[in-house]
């Protein structure tokens, strides 16, 4: 010990300046290290070095930060990362008390005893050690320095009559944050510090209450350790917290080292309680204001002489006890723990078998436990880095980049952000090891800049929730009196002294939130100070803006990107609505109208695109009379007309007036008249707005999905929805109008008097199961009748042989393309015009159903056979209603006159023969032949010319 020239002990409360002091003798020597309890303090300091001294000659080393320039001469490190063997002229080790801490006391007990400076050594900290320092250093001299200004305590005060310049002190996150959101809500906001943070995001938060732009600061005990701030007040919310272990209160001498951070230099400082705290016992108070406290008297100990033959041997050195009795052991660090579980494993003891891999495996171990998951993920950790080094002797740049990739992420809230800056913590420290990768300048470089991104990602989360910049800033100026300075950005955003205060949505100031009093008054005209000229240069901005930039919604707004500017109103016509738009008063009158023409020609394109058809149709000059009418009803309907709307106008267009309007796109379907080329998504859209806006409704339906062949019919929809949708309700659901067209030309070849099922190709094009396909008919005019049979079995379905012959001759016989054009109801098309080849089959497949039917009960007798429901579809309209303009039959093209009636079936009363001349039906009527003898033939009606089907029919019917 006496090769050592000089060891100080410079004891005494805070703000004494002992910090300060140890940095001024180390400057004072050639080289020097300084010994810190935090990181963050360990920054501050080396700051204040590198202003004195550069950085080419100042080193900083902590758990995850290592800067060493070449020319090192002055080492800045945490105690636990104070690099062995410098053989520094000067030493310090501050914050020296801590050798009673039960977690880090060995650290620091290990640096009072075994670290010293060739030339000085400085142990900087309470007067408690006093006693402990002169009994294991006795040659140790002693320098007391008293406290530079007086320290009070003020009692308990609510936080919100707090004194600006204020610390509030919390043990726990969720205490702090609770703190934090107070104060915003009632002082404008605080900065946020704990030991948690990194040093980048604890130095942006400590700068923000440094210049006064918060004038609180909320933080856990971490501002004891020497941190120096300018605060007149310290405010405990609590005086208990959990060391890790258990709750318990805190001793005097640790609450006198966070209050003592209250008065800086020369100015006085109090300190007191808040919230729920009770105040401080008289006794406790008055310790901390006189600054005695009890002295330590145990200091905690753990071997350094540690045995590295084995890892039995290493934990037994770990675990040895102490011989002086002012030593206690310490409690199990979380390096031990971790070199007992992972010891566990089999291959790690394996691999760990000779001195240099236990002293590997317990560098590996001491690696901290920054991410808290759990103790088994650490040590799981601890085996993966451990097995690399030990079989390749560096982590796998492709594994550390992946751990290091999936941290760096900057979305996410507060605690998202503080768990990746604590997981990024492990991958710093990694990276600062020698030899443990193999690019140390990269890694160190990444994970540093890693922690950087969310270290200010944290920082800006931490002032968007505890800071009210705006409320902070109005108010100060204010109270100053000074002018406020607006201004816009060319997103909208309207600041006021660069706070955020509202935005120009469109051409309309949305305030950020309401304000009351003064200060809504001078936001306002600041506000609106900075938006005259910025309404002007929107408007020409917008006027010059392509189409694709503007839209319009459902329910008639007028959109510019995400900004609502204006909206539809309806006009004379359907396909003429006005334009309204939203445009605040202080804006103009020139700023208003060009934004309306604007829009106007907008929407003028967008019909004019979408609606070509039909104004292609309303601008056709060859349409005449009934044509031209009839062009002027489907210009009025938006390209949609119900056909039993317009019943009469249809059956009075002769077929030039109908290929006329053929050739313009209209399709004259047996349920709706319409143009295909409209049904598309997009003028479909469109056209249930304008039609919306015509009929004056409050709120406008929504178009239906684009692709369903079916949707719901719903509840309280408009009169007229449907078919300006595309759409035809029918029961519980609605059919799309084109699709409905190609089932009513495959029910045409049903027979709808006597019954028939539905057919695979039916359920497959509506996309319904056979339950929705009967309501689906019954909404179309059909009788559904339910019933069950034996299901067919593969053996039995060959039984009618002779129906199944007959139908397929008589299916020979028909045409395989039903009329798609000019078609009637399915009461009309189907039943009266029946082929006689079809009533044949019937009574044939009907004979030999009857056969099956007395086979199946005998059998059902023997066995209960597996039965089916099976739905059985006739016509149940009414003729004098939509089929009275009817010109042509279905299946056969035969004519017929509209006043047969309804009620004639396929044998009804003083009906037509229901078959060809010499089939096999005629033989049981004879009133086709008298026909024939009292009349001469009826001339033929033309073929419509473009109904190809009609004329195959024709071709039939004179071939027969």
């Amino acid at each position: 010990m006496s090769s050592y020239r000089q060891i100080t002990a410079v004891l005494g409360p805070t703000n004494t300046g002992k910090t300060h002091y140890a940095i001024e003798r180390m400057l004072g020597y050639r080289t020097g290290v300084i010994g810190l309890p935090l990181r963050l303090l360990a920054r501050e300091v080396y700051d204040r070095i590198v202003a004195a001294r550069g950085p080419s000659v100042v080193a900083l080393v902590t758990g995850e930060e290592r800067i060493v320039p070449p020319r090192t001469q002055y080492w800045v490190c945490t105690v636990e990362a104070i690099p062995e063997g410098l053989g520094a002229d000067f030493v310090a080790i501050d914050e020296i008390q801590l050798c009673a801490d039960p977690e880090r006391g060995h650290v620091f007990t290990d640096r009072l005893l075994r670290m010293r400076g060739t030339n000085e050594t400085l142990f900087l900290g309470s007067d408690t050690m006093r006693g402990t320092i002169s009994e294991l250093v006795p040659e140790a001299q002693f320098m007391r320095r008293e406290r530079m200004s007086t320290l009070s305590y003020s009692g308990s005060r609510k936080i919100s009559r707090m004194q600006p310049r204020s610390a509030i002190v919390g043990f726990s996150v969720d205490n702090v944050y609770a703190i934090a959101e107070l104060l915003r809500r009632q002082k404008g906001g605080s900065a946020v510090v704990m030991g948690a943070l990194s040093p980048r995001t604890r130095n942006a938060q400590v700068e923000m209450y440094q210049n006064g732009d918060v004038d609180f600061l909320v933080a856990t005990d971490a501002i004891g350790m020497g941190l120096n701030l300018d605060i007149d007040h310290v405010a405990f919310s609590s005086t208990t917290k959990f060391d890790g272990r258990r709750m318990r209160p805190l001793a005097p001498n640790e609450l006198a080292q966070i209050a003592g951070r209250a008065g800086r230099g020369m100015s006085h400082g109090t300190f007191g309680v808040t919230g729920e705290a009770p105040e401080l016992p008289d006794g406790v108070a008055e310790a901390i204001m006189e600054h005695r406290f009890t002295p330590v008297k145990k200091l905690n100990w753990r071997n350094s002489k540690l045995e590295f033959g084995t890892v039995d041997a290493l934990i037994r050195s770990l675990e040895a006890s102490p011989e002086d009795e002012l030593l206690v052991k310490a409690r199990e660090a979380d390096d031990l723990g971790a070199l007992k579980m992972v010891s566990r494993d089999a291959e790690i003891t394996a691999r760990a078998s000779d001195g240099p891999s236990v002293k590997l495996l317990w560098d590996v171990c001491r690696i901290p436990d920054f991410r808290g998951i759990s103790h088994a993920e650490h040590a799981n950790l601890v085996e993966q880095i451990f097995g690399y080094l030990h079989q390749s002797g560096s982590v796998p740049d492709d594994w550390l980049a992946r751990q290091v990739k999936r941290i760096d992420r900057t979305d996410g809230d507060i605690d998202a952000l503080s768990k990746r800056l604590a997981f990024i913590r492990t991958w710093t420290y990694v990276a600062q090891r020698k030899g443990w990768v193999r690019d140390e300048n990269h890694w160190r470089g990444e994970t540093r800049a890693v922690e950087d991104r969310l270290s200010d990602a944290l920082h800006e989360r931490l002032t968007q929730r505890f800071v009210d910049r705006r409320t902070s800033v109005l108010l100060r100026r204010l109270k100053q009196k000074e002018a406020l300075l607006a201004e816009v950005n060319d997103k909208g955003d309207v600041t006021v002294e660069g706070e955020f205060v509202g935005r120009l949505e469109g051409f309309r100031f949305m305030a950020d939130k309401e304000a009351s009093g003064q200060e809504a008054k001078t936001l306002k005209a600041a506000s609106l100070q900075a938006l005259a000229p910025q309404f002007h240069l929107r408007a020409d901005r917008f006027y010059n803006a392509p189409d694709t930039e503007i839209d319009y919604t459902e329910q008639g707004g007028l959109m510019w990107g995400e900004h609502a500017v204006g909206k539809l109103v309806a006009g004379a016509e359907p396909m003429k609505p006005v334009v309204e738009v939203f445009v605040d008063d202080e804006a103009g009158a020139d700023v208003a109208q060009k934004v309306e023409r604007r829009l106007q020609h907008f929407m003028d394109r967008k019909i004019a695109a979408l609606f070509e058809p039909l104004l292609n149709l309303s601008r056709d000059e060859e349409l005449t009379g009934l044509a031209r009418g009839f062009a002027f009803r489907m210009v009025e309907n938006l390209g949609l007309i119900t056909r039993g709307d317009v019943a009469t106008e249809v059956k009075e267009l002769d077929q030039d007036a109908r290929g006329a309007l053929r050739k313009h796109g209209i399709r004259f379907g047996q349920f709706t008249i319409f143009m295909p080329l409209l049904l598309k998504p997009a003028p479909t859209r469109l056209r249930l707005v304008l039609w919306s806006l015509s009929q004056g409704l409050q709120e406008f339906p929504e178009s239906p999905p684009p692709g369903l062949v079916t949707v719901p019919s719903g509840d309280g929809t408009p009169r007229g929805y449907h078919t300006m949708a595309g759409y035809r309700a029918a029961g519980e659901r609605a059919i799309r109008i084109d699709m409905l067209e190609r089932l009513a030309d495959m029910l045409r070849a049903e027979d709808s008097r006597g019954g028939f099922e539905a057919k695979a190709d039916m359920l497959s094009i509506t996309g319904m199961t056979l339950e929705q396909f009967a309501d689906l008919m019954q909404g179309l005019g059909y009788k559904a009748e339910k019933a069950e049979r034996p299901k067919v079995k593969a053996d039995a379905e060959a039984k009618p042989e002779v129906a199944v012959e007959t139908a397929e001759a008589t299916d020979s016989d028909t045409p395989t393309e039903p009329a798609a054009d000019d078609a009637t109801t399915p009461e009309a098309a189907t039943g009266d015009a029946a082929a006689p080849a079809e009533a044949v089959a019937e009574e044939v497949v009907a004979e030999a159903t009857d056969a099956d039917a007395d086979d199946a009960a005998d059998t059902a007798e023997a066995s209960e056979p597996e039965v089916e429901a099976f739905y059985t579809f006739t016509w149940a309209g009414n003729r004098q209603g939509g089929n009275r303009n009817q010109r042509r039959g279905g299946q056969g093209g035969q004519r017929r006159n509209d006043r047969e009636g309804g009620q004639a079936g396929p044998r009804g009363k003083g009906g037509k023969p229901q078959g060809r001349a010499g089939g096999k039906g005629g033989s049981r009527r004879d009133t086709g032949a008298k026909k024939f003898e009292a009349r001469p033939p009826k001339k033929e009606k033309a073929i419509d010319p473009d109904n190809p089907f009609a004329a195959a029919l024709m071709g039939l019917k004179n071939k027969d």
